[in-house]
């Protein structure tokens, strides 16, 4: 097989959408396909235009062999539908543009300008990262530019925010839709002795899997490819339940995660915009789980509560 690169010699196609500030993340995940090398925010370069005010650039990378039709098809065809699947009609009639690069590393050059930032006392940091850190500081090293995005959603950092405050010690976590499985690795290093992340995108446990070798909590962490069906009947009574998803599929599976929870346990769900809230609320309490607290950043909606 060939190395990425052998086949960034070639050249790279950058695929570039201007996007909706607080969406950014939610449409890079849209775009990263099966060939998508990398993801990228902001601006090309120091010297191209700045998006437009409210608005920024998501950027992925492909080999340049990978630019066929049917890549653009598939580019095409999710912005089409990402209005409605994520219930936000602001990102309609988002449009595609695509650049031929040439073959340098164009795919991992712009990390260098990655900013890390802090969520509480977690600092999420590149590998390289070498300044001295405030007292209590828990640094979550991470490289950037995966296909998942780099957890600065609002959703994610809400999320990672509120798995600080519960005493997760000893705690048994579930992270459905894990993607880089940063929610799973920030509870493994927030004290719980396990965590299990599950995606039904192939890259995710490999991604998931490096993130949680290079923080140190490998041996409390797993991860598997696939849906609920990858789950054994072992997989229950879970201290800790979590999901950053689509409201729709969040509404959907709130039953088969509540039947993973364990008599008391903790759930944590988000990805739901607040026009989906009372339907996302309905769906939660249906499935015979207790609200706790609901909190909102931005237009996004964080559920915490119990079984």
């Amino acid at each position: 097989m060939e190395t990425e690169t052998k086949r960034a010699r070639r050249g790279w196609i950058e695929v570039r959408v201007v996007v909706p500030i607080g969406w950014e993340e939610l449409i890079a995940g849209e775009l990263a396909l099966d060939a998508c090398s990398s993801v990228a925010f902001g601006r090309p370069n120091l010297v191209g235009p700045a998006a437009p005010e409210g608005t920024d650039y998501v950027r992925t990378f492909f080999a340049a062999e990978d630019d066929t039709p049917e890549l653009r098809d598939a580019v095409a065809e999710r912005l089409a539908t990402v209005a409605s699947r994520a219930g936000a009609p602001e990102l309609a009639g988002l449009e595609p543009t695509f650049h031929s690069l040439p073959p340098e590393d164009w795919a991992t050059s712009w990390r260098k300008s990655w900013k890390p930032f802090r969520v509480g006392h977690l600092c999420v940091v590149t590998h390289d990262w070498d300044r001295p850190r405030r007292p209590g500081d828990v640094l979550m090293r991470l490289e950037p530019g995966g296909a998942f995005g780099t957890g600065r959603h609002a959703t994610t950092r809400t999320c990672l925010r509120t798995l600080q405050e519960l005493d997760l010690a000893g705690a048994r976590a579930l992270d459905a839709g894990t993607g880089s499985g940063i929610l799973a690795v920030a509870a493994a290093m927030c004290g719980a002795k396990l965590a299990i992340g599950f995606d039904i995108d192939p890259r995710s446990s490999r991604e998931a899997g490096d993130l949680a070798n290079d923080n140190g909590v490998a041996d409390r962490t797993e991860f598997r490819t696939g849906d609920f069906s990858v789950l054994t009947d072992d997989d229950r009574d879970f201290d800790l339940v979590l999901a950053n998803i689509y409201s729709d599929v969040l509404q959907a599976t709130s039953a088969e995660l509540a039947e993973r929870m364990a008599p008391g346990g903790r759930f944590l769900f988000s990805g739901c915009p607040d026009r989906h809230g009372a339907a996302t609320t309905a769906a939660i309490r249906a499935a015979g789980l207790e609200i706790d607290e609901l909190r909102q950043r931005g237009r996004w909606l964080t559920f915490l509560g119990h079984l």
